[in-house]
């Protein structure tokens, strides 16, 4: 994942433990998403902002994902030290965030993978059609519209 405009990234790193492994040694594929969430939490931790916990003068909203995507391309295994980057593309309509997983030790690429979050009003569980202008700010400050 190279940088290509003002998206806002950054990167958690962690060693694979025995109890991610599936009966072939390697990172069980479901691992893989626990990873990438990981990472989500730290990118919004950085920004300051608690989607679980949003307050607006329009009410309280929480912000399910509602698509993610993942390609596996090579495997880890235990010890190895992984870094799951993360970056927000987009933040009007949904929260779209793309995600690569690599191998420390040698920056091997071993899964890619994307998520899309909705804004949901709560308590009445209605979906929204776009994100808080507030929270758009934090996360895409160069979208405007």
């Amino acid at each position: 994942m190279s940088p290509s405009g003002p998206e806002l990234e950054l990167f958690v790193a962690r060693t694979v433990p025995f109890y991610d492994l599936d009966p072939m040694g390697v990172v069980w594929h479901g691992n893989y998403l626990k990873y990438i969430d990981e990472a989500r939490m730290a990118l919004f931790d950085r920004t300051g902002l608690d989607l679980y916990r949003l307050v607006s003068a329009d009410g309280y909203y929480a912000f399910p994902i509602v698509k993610s995507t993942i390609k596996h391309v090579a495997p880890l295994r235990l010890r190895d030290r992984l870094e799951v980057y993360a970056r927000v593309l987009d933040a009007r309509l949904k929260i779209t965030m793309d995600f690569e997983v690599r191998r420390g030790q040698d920056g091997v690429v071993c899964a890619r993978a994307q998520s899309e979050q909705a804004a949901v009003r709560l308590p009445e569980l209605a979906l929204e059609y776009r994100i808080p202008a507030a929270i758009t700010q934090v996360l895409c400050p160069w979208q405007t519209d």
